[in-house]
C-alpha cells in the first residue's frame, strides 16, 4: 500500500511541471488573443465601410471563441 501511494506521489510530482508550462502558454495565448479583441474594437470605433464591418463581426466572433477556449 505504501508503495502505491508512493508510486502516485512521483507521478503527481512528475506531471506538475509540464501542467505548469501549458498553463503559462494558455496565459500568453489568451493575452495575445485578448490584445486582437481590443484592437479591433479600437478599429471599429474608429469607423469602417460596410464590408470592413463584416470582416471585423467575423473575426471578432472568432476571436472571442478562442477566448472562451483559452481563457478560464
Amino acid at each position: 500500500m505504501k508503495q502505491t501511494i508512493g508510486w502516485i506521489l512521483a507521478v503527481l510530482a512528475l506531471w506538475h511541471g509540464p501542467l505548469d508550462a501549458r498553463n503559462n502558454c494558455d496565459e500568453a495565448a489568451c493575452a495575445a488573443v485578448k490584445e486582437k479583441i481590443r484592437n479591433i474594437e479600437s478599429r471599429m470605433r474608429a469607423g469602417y465601410t460596410r464590408a470592413q464591418g463584416e470582416r471585423y463581426e467575423a473575426r471578432l466572433k472568432e476571436m472571442r471563441a478562442k477566448r472562451r477556449k483559452l481563457c478560464r
